[in-house]
């Protein structure tokens, strides 16, 4: 060790004399191999988050007084071995808060709104509704009547909508004075905004709905 620590010193001296010309200065890396040890970082995982340095949990390199002296002691930072790897994550998992996301909400402008009222109103027109349901029979003569045993009302119909066509709308949407009580196809007028465009040869949007016995 005597003879390591003496080379040390041979080599600081050779490298602080001033009277060594440039031409012979010495640059040999291996020369410089005995002083690399005091000057090697050590990774850390810091515990608390320090400014210019990293967030906790991270693992930084800092050199091994800092750690000695400031890290250490103020428990500010571990040695990056497993356990204490281990030991920060339970840690953070134990008292790291929950997350919330927040969902931003982007209000819908007037075209975009109108947008989504003509495509609506298309999947509508151009689609049927079809319903079944039980009919009356008359137990007497054996007779179908064809009347339906629970009428079809404006809430089953957006019901059944939002169902079969994936489209949502609202009762006040339909003009329904009346219940459906009987089989048959009708066209149920839609309720909708006049500054959408109807196509041509149309009077109204409407929606086509077909009740048939089950």
């Amino acid at each position: 060790m005597a003879h390591i620590q003496c080379g040390r010193n041979v080599l600081r001296r050779l490298i602080k004399d001033s009277t060594l010309n440039s031409s012979d200065s010495i640059t040999h890396p291996l020369l410089f191999g005995g002083q690399g040890l005091r000057y090697r970082k050590l990774e850390v995982i810091l515990t608390t988050s320090i400014e210019k340095l990293g967030k906790a949990g991270e693992t930084v390199k800092v050199a091994p007084g800092y750690f000695r002296n400031h890290l250490m002691p103020k428990l500010l930072a571990v040695p990056n071995i497993e356990k204490y790897a281990y030991l920060i994550r339970e840690q953070r998992k134990l008292h790291q808060p929950e997350e919330v996301e927040t969902v931003k909400v982007v209000p819908l402008t007037k075209e975009d709104k109108m947008k989504e009222y003509l495509t609506a109103a298309k999947r509508l027109d151009n689609a049927r509704l079809v319903l079944r349901r039980l009919i009356r029979v008359n137990k007497d003569t054996d007779s179908t009547v064809h009347q339906l045993q629970s009428p079809v009302n404006k809430d089953e119909l957006v019901a059944e909508v939002a169902r079969q066509l994936c489209v949502s709308i609202q009762p006040e949407n339909l003009y329904l004075p009346e219940p459906l009580s009987s089989m048959g196809t009708f066209e149920v007028p839609l309720l909708l905004p006049r500054s959408i465009p109807l196509p041509e040869g149309k009077l109204r949007w409407t929606l086509d709905v077909k009740v048939r016995s089950k």
